[in-house]
C-alpha cells in the first residue's frame, strides 16, 4: 500500500493506494500518529483502495475517535467493494462519506 499525505494548513489529505489490511495498518496508524498533531480537517482519499480489512477499519475509527476532539474528518471516493465492507460494518452510519 502506498500513502500519500498532502497538509495544507490545519487541513491534511491522506490518499491510500492499493489494500489495507493486517500487514498495511500498522503503515497508516504510525503515519497518523506523527501527522495529525493540529489538523483541524482530515480526508482520507479512498480512490485506489482496493480492500480495506478489519484491521483497516480499526486505524479508520482511531482516526475518526481523534479528529471527534480536535476536527472532522470525511472519507472520499470510496468504491463500491470498501462502500459494500463500510455498510456491512455499520462504519457507513460512524464515517462521513462522501
Amino acid at each position: 500500500m502506498t500513502i500519500t499525505t498532502n497538509q495544507e494548513g490545519a487541513k491534511l489529505v491522506v490518499a491510500l493506494d492499493g489494500r489495507l489490511d493486517t500487514t498495511t495498518s500498522p503503515q497508516l496508524e504510525a503515519e497518523l500518529k506523527k501527522s495529525l498533531g493540529g489538523v483541524a480537517e482530515l480526508v482520507f482519499d479512498l480512490e485506489k483502495l482496493e480492500y480495506i480489512s478489519s484491521a483497516g477499519l480499526r486505524v479508520l475509527l482511531y482516526a475518526q475517535k481523534v479528529m471527534n476532539s480536535q476536527g472532522k474528518m470525511t472519507v472520499t471516493g470510496v468504491n463500491e467493494t470498501v462502500n459494500e465492507v463500510f455498510e456491512i460494518t455499520g462504519f457507513c452510519d460512524i464515517l462521513t462519506i462522501k
